[in-house]
C-alpha cells in the first residue's frame, strides 16, 4: 500500500498526519500529486507515441486485446501501487485515444483542450469542491456566479443590467448585478454538462412559464430537443422542415399558426451536428415575437463566434432569444464538460428553486449563505468554472477570437481545397468549421468503405452525414494549430483509399 503515497507511511499517533501522503487536498496534497503527475505525464507522452497517428491501427478487437493486457486483474486482491497502476493504464487510455490534438482526428465536435484549461482541471479534481452548497465550495461558487455573469453579458449585451459591470462604469468598486441568486435581475448562465442537459433547461423554464407549450423546432434540431421533451411529458414537438439544411422563418410562422395561439417554443439551431449551418435567427426571433412564442437557440457549437467581433455577426438574433444554449467544450477548448445555458434576466431561472435542509435550510439563506441548489438539476457537481475561468482570465477575448477565427479559416480552406479539385464534391462552404464532401461521381457505399479503411488503420478519424439522401463525410476542424500541410494530407489519404478498390 506504500506505493500509493509520496513517502513512507508514519505510525498512527507518531505525528500530526499519518496519512498526510494519501490524499490529493490538504498542505500535503502537492507533494503526494507531485510524482504522479510525473508519471501521468511520462504514460501521456509514451502512448501518443506507440500510436503515432489520430487513433490507434488495427480496430476494435486490436484495442480491446491491448486494453485487457494492460488492465489485468480489474480488481486484485493486493494492488499493484499507484505508479505501475498509473503508468500502465493511463498508457494504454493514451495510445488507444482518438486524440484531437491530432490534425487528421476531425470527425466530431470534440475538441482538444488548452493545456492550461487541462491544468486547472486537476486542480478542480484534487480540492474537489462540490458546487451544491456554498460550505463545500465557498470561493468556487462565488467564481462560478461571476463567470456566469459574464458570459450571459457576452449572449446578451443589450440586456437590462448588461453595461452595469464595474469595468463599464469604470469604477473598480461598484456593485454591478452581480447579487447571485434568481432574484438578481440582468442576464445569468447555468453550468450544465453540455448541450444536452442545457436544452433540457430550456424546454423545462418554457414549460413552467405556460401550461400545455408545445416545442416547435426543424428537422436539423439536435436529437436533445427530442429526448428533453418525452423526459419532461411534453407532447412530442412538431417538426419543420429544412430541405436547406436551416429553418425558413416563413415555415416556422406556418406552423405557429397552426397551433392556434396555443403557448409554444420555437427552438432555433446556431451550428447544426452535421453541417454546422446556422438558422436565420433574427427572422426566426421576428416570427417568434409576432405569434407570441418563446424562442430558444441551440449554439452549443456557434456560441463561441460570440467571441470574435468579424464573426458574431453570424449569429445576429441570437440576442432576442429568452434562452441560449453553448458549450466551451467544443469551440472553446475545455476538457469536458463545459456547458452553459444563459439567460437575459437571472429571475427567470425561479423555477429551478429547490429546498433541502441540509443544504440550502432557510435560516442560512437569510443569514447571508448564498443557496446554490436552484443553480443546477443537478446535486453533487465538479467546478467546471474553473478551467473556464482559468480560460478567460489566460487568454481573454482576444485570444479567445484569434483560436475561433483560425479555426473557420482552415475550414474555410479545406472547403477550397475541395472546390477546386476534381475528385469530391463539396456540400456547402461552411458557416463556422465542418466541411462536408464526398466522392465526385462515387457511391454511399464507398464514402462508407473509405471512412472504415481509414480508421482501420489509424490513418484519419471522418465523420459521417447522411443529406439530401446521400452518405458524405465530415470534416469537423476544432484544433487551431492545423496547419494547410494538414488539410493537404487528409484529402490526399482520402484520394489513396478511394483508389483501393472494393473492399470490407
Amino acid at each position: 500500500m506504500t506505493a500509493l503515497f509520496a513517502g513512507p507511511l508514519r505510525a498512527a499517533g507518531s505525528g500530526p498526519d499519518p496519512d498526510a501522503g494519501l490524499l490529493a487536498g490538504g498542505a500535503a496534497g502537492p507533494a503526494a500529486l507531485r510524482p504522479l503527475l510525473g508519471t501521468v505525464l511520462e504514460a501521456l507522452e509514451r502512448g501518443a507515441v506507440e500510436r503515432g497517428g489520430p487513433l490507434p491501427c488495427g480496430g476494435p478487437e486490436a484495442v480491446a486485446a491491448r486494453v485487457r493486457a494492460a488492465a489485468g486483474a480489474v480488481l486484485p486482491r493486493e494492488g499493484v501501487g499507484a505508479a505501475a497502476a498509473l503508468d500502465s493504464l493511463v498508457g494504454v487510455v493514451a495510445e488507444g485515444a482518438a486524440d484531437p490534438a491530432e490534425p487528421l482526428c476531425a470527425a466530431h465536435l470534440h475538441c482538444p483542450p488548452l493545456a492550461v484549461a487541462a491544468a486547472a482541471d486537476v486542480a478542480a479534481s484534487a480540492l474537489n469542491p462540490s458546487m451544491d452548497s456554498w460550505d463545500q465550495a465557498p470561493a468556487a461558487s462565488e467564481l462560478e456566479a461571476l463567470v456566469c455573469r459574464e458570459l450571459a453579458r457576452l449572449v446578451f449585451p443589450g440586456a437590462a443590467g448588461a453595461e452595469d459591470r464595474p469595468e463599464a462604469s469604470g469604477r473598480p468598486d461598484a456593485a454591478g448585478p452581480d447579487a447571485a441568486g434568481p432574484d438578481a435581475a440582468g442576464p445569468d448562465a447555468l453550468v450544465t454538462t453540455g448541450g444536452t442537459e442545457a436544452n433540457q433547461l430550456g424546454l423545462l423554464l418554457a414549460r413552467e412559464s405556460a401550461r400545455g407549450v408545445r416545442v416547435v423546432c426543424g428537422a436539423n434540431a439536435h436529437h436533445s430537443v427530442h429526448r428533453s421533451a418525452w423526459l419532461l411529458g411534453m407532447e412530442p414537438p412538431l417538426v419543420v422542415p429544412t430541405p436547406q439544411g436551416v429553418l425558413d422563418p416563413a415555415a416556422v410562422g406556418v406552423a405557429l399558426a397552426g397551433l392556434g395561439g396555443a403557448p409554444s417554443l420555437v427552438v432555433a439551431t446556431a451550428g447544426t451536428t452535421d453541417t454546422g449551418a446556422v438558422d436565420p435567427l433574427g427572422g426566426i426571433a421576428g416570427v417568434a415575437r409576432r405569434f407570441g412564442a418563446r424562442l430558444h437557440v441551440d449554439a452549443a457549437y456557434g456560441g463561441p463566434l460570440l467571441f470574435s467581433e468579424g464573426l458574431r455577426g453570424r449569429l445576429a438574433g441570437l440576442e432576442h432569444a429568452a434562452s441560449v444554449t453553448f458549450d466551451l467544450h467544443k469551440l472553446g477548448w475545455q476538457p469536458v464538460a463545459a456547458g452553459f445555458l444563459a439567460v437575459p434576466d437571472g429571475r427567470v431561472l425561479r423555477p429551478l428553486e429547490h429546498c433541502a435542509d441540509y443544504l440550502n435550510a432557510g435560516d442560512d439563506t437569510e443569514a447571508g449563505l448564498p443557496d446554490l441548489l436552484g443553480r443546477s438539476l443537478r446535486t453533487t457537481r465538479r467546478p467546471d468554472v474553473l478551467k473556464v475561468a482559468v480560460t478567460l482570465r489566460a487568454l481573454g477575448r482576444a485570444g479567445l477570437a484569434g483560436l475561433v477565427e483560425r479555426t473557420c479559416a482552415a475550414a474555410a480552406e479545406l472547403a477550397g481545397l475541395v472546390a477546386d479539385g476534381e475528385r469530391f464534391e463539396l456540400y456547402a462552404r461552411p458557416e463556422i468549421s465542418t466541411v462536408v464532401f464526398r466522392p465526385a461521381g462515387g457511391d454511399d457505399a464507398l464514402v462508407a468503405r473509405v471512412r472504415r479503411r481509414l480508421l482501420e488503420r489509424g490513418q484519419a478519424v471522418l465523420g459521417r452525414a447522411s443529406l439530401g439522401g446521400r452518405l458524405w463525410w465530415k470534416v469537423t476542424l476544432l484544433n487551431p494549430a492545423v496547419l494547410p500541410g494538414d488539410l493537404a494530407a487528409l484529402l490526399k489519404l482520402v484520394e489513396e483509399a478511394m483508389e483501393e478498390g472494393s473492399g470490407a
